[in-house]
C-alpha cells in the first residue's frame, strides 16, 4: 500500500492550500515541470495557466506571486529530505552512521518518490539546485525569515547539527558545518554537471565521489576538534 506524503507547509505562503484540490495539485505538478523547463525568471502564472487549462486568476487564488510558489516548492523539498533522513536513521544508535546517511541522502542522486504522485522530486531537486537560492536572496529576506518561511531548511540543518553533536559533543561549529554540508552537496553536484572544471568530479559524474569528499571533510573536522 502506498501512503501519500503531505507536509505542513507554512500557511502564509499560500492563499488556498494547493494540496486540498485537484487544481492546486496540478499547479504544483505543472509548476515544477514549467520552472524546470524554462527557468524561474521566464516562468509566469500566465504560462502555467495555459499549460494546465485554467485561468491566470485561478492560480492567483492559490499563490500571491511566483516567488511564493517557489518558496512553497523549496520548503516542500527540504521537508521531504528531512523526512527521508529521519526515516532512514530512526532505528540507528551509531552517531557516525546517522551522519553518513544524512550526507549520502543530500549528496547522492535524487529519484522520484512514488508516494508523492503530483510531485516529481527528481525535477524538484534540480530546481532547488539551480534556483533555490532565489527563494532567499531577496530584499525582503528579513521579513520572510520573521514569517518563518525558511523553517524546513532550518529544521533540516538543526537535525544534521544534532548528528554532528552526537559524534562530538565538544564540536563548536555544528550548525555552520551542517549548513555547509547542505550547500556543498548542492554546489558540487551543480558544478559537476555544469561547471566541471570547478570540481574533481567533472569527468566521472559520480555522486558517490561527492559523498566520499563530504564525509572526508566533515569527519576530519569533527575528529580534529574532538577532546
Amino acid at each position: 500500500m502506498i501512503l501519500s506524503l503531505k507536509f505542513n507547509i507554512n500557511e502564509k505562503l499560500y492563499l488556498r492550500d494547493p494540496e486540498e484540490t485537484e487544481l492546486g495539485r496540478k499547479i504544483l505538478q505543472q509548476g515544477i515541470l514549467s520552472i524546470h523547463a524554462m527557468g524561474f525568471e521566464s516562468f509566469t502564472f500566465k504560462k502555467l495557466a495555459k499549460e494546465i487549462g485554467t485561468t491566470e486568476a485561478s492560480i492567483y487564488r492559490y499563490f500571491e506571486n511566483k516567488h511564493r510558489l517557489l518558496l512553497y516548492l523549496v520548503d516542500w523539498y527540504w521537508s521531504w529530505q528531512e523526512y527521508r533522513i529521519v526515516f532512514q536513521t530512526n532505528n540507528l544508535s551509531n552517531a557516525d552512521d546517522k551522519l553518513k546517511i544524512a550526507i549520502k541522502i543530500l549528496a547522492d542522486q535524487v529519484e522520484d518518490d512514488v508516494s508523492t504522485g503530483h510531485i516529481d522530486e527528481k525535477l524538484l531537486y534540480e530546481i532547488v539546485m539551480a534556483e533555490g537560492a532565489k527563494s532567499y536572496l531577496t530584499k525582503h529576506v528579513t521579513e520572510d525569515n520573521k514569517a518563518k518561511f525558511f523553517k524546513p531548511y532550518k529544521d533540516l540543518c538543526a537535525r544534521i547539527a544534532g548528528f554532528i553533536k552526537e559524534v562530538n559533543p565538544d564540536y563548536l561549529y555544528s550548525f555552520s558545518l551542517s549548513s555547509t554540508i547542505i550547500e556543498m552537496a548542492q554546489a558540487q553536484k551543480f558544478f559537476m554537471r555544469n561547471l566541471p572544471s570547478l570540481t574533481d568530479f567533472g569527468s566521472s559524474k559520480n555522486e558517490m565521489e561527492i559523498v566520499a569528499f563530504l564525509e572526508n571533510i566533515v569527519f576530519s573536522s569533527i575528529r580534529k576538534n574532538k577532546k
